[in-house]
């Protein structure tokens, strides 16, 4: 497969991400460019808006437990056109795409050269972690490496430390820098992605924020990282890092940036493609199967800019 989209645009193209039960809708581009959308199930409800060739209509569908994700936003970045939306606005828990909002704080006020010594706290750090071992030291670039690639809590809690002093002081950085790119939906109480019912944000401030990490070029580099190899400054050790995002190199075009998953957030994601000279954003926030799901809203996305 060499795009996300077929060179050709097909008259017609349906949405399985939009299957619930045996309710489906199609969305048939018709030559008028008029998008018409048609629904099976007498208990579904939607409202579409006809809207000009190539967009994609903002719909409301199904009841809560059928719906693919709880929040979605499909963002295309060239005109900064939303093109598909579910309860884009609505404050959920974020997971570890909070380390998205750590990793610009850590890149604004950290030098990656620094070395860093690994706490106990960090090394103690739950779910997701590399197992770093309390008194190792490594360098500030290879922690942020970690966290962004494999969404590792130890190296991520030990270069918060390191940058912001203690894990608290780092937060209010995030908050303070959340509050100056206009996040207001958005609070931070942790660093690295737990749940707290003071820790949200919405698919829109999500976006806001993985348009601003894009453009900075570390930040940019790293995501798109498929694998990477760290080591200890003072031991004879190796960690391999995997990129949690299965769409890397499995989906062309696809540019990063972030998973996320937490017991009550769900299985979280954004991502970026690209083709030819296209550029989309997709936010997912409590996704059910979420790789389907992201694949077919970014080829349709793609489909809709040809």
């Amino acid at each position: 497969m060499n795009s996300l989209v077929p060179r050709h645009r097909p008259a017609t193209w349906t949405l399985p991400l939009l299957a619930g039960g045996a309710g489906f809708f199609i969305l048939s581009l018709m030559a008028s460019g008029t998008v018409h959308a048609s629904h099976t199930p007498s208990s579904t409800t939607m409202t579409a808006a006809a809207s000009s060739a190539g967009e994609l209509p903002s719909l409301t569908f199904f009841r809560r437990h059928r719906m693919q994700a709880q929040s979605i936003l499909l963002k295309d970045l060239s005109t900064g056109r939303t093109l598909y939306e579910v309860r884009a606005n609505r404050r959920v828990a974020p997971a570890s795409l909070t380390k998205i909002m750590s990793a610009l704080v850590i890149l604004e006020y950290g030098q990656l050269r620094d070395t860093v010594t690994i706490s106990r706290k960090a090394a103690a750090a739950r779910k997701i972690h590399l197992r770093l071992h309390a008194g190792h030291v490594f360098r500030l670039e290879d922690l942020l490496k970690a966290m962004l690639i494999t969404s590792a809590n130890d190296a991520c809690l030990a270069a918060v430390e390191h940058v912001g002093g203690s894990e608290e002081m780092f937060v209010a950085m995030m908050n303070n820098k959340a509050r100056r790119m206009g996040l207001l939906d958005t609070h931070f109480s942790n660093a690295c992605g737990f749940d707290s019912p003071t820790h949200y944000t919405t698919a829109a401030d999500l976006a806001t924020l993985s348009e601003i990490a894009m453009q900075d070029r570390t930040f940019r580099a790293l995501v798109r990282k498929e694998v990477d190899l760290i080591f200890p400054l003072n031991a004879n050790r190796s960690y391999w890092l995997r990129n949690t995002n299965r769409l890397l190199g499995r989906l062309p075009g696809i540019e990063g940036i972030k998973t996320g998953f937490t017991s009550q957030a769900g299985r979280c994601l954004v991502v970026k493609a690209s083709q030819d000279g296209k550029e989309v954003l997709l936010v997912l926030l409590h996704a059910n199967r979420r790789w389907d799901t992201a694949s077919s809203l970014l080829r349709q996305g793609m489909l809709s800019l040809q």
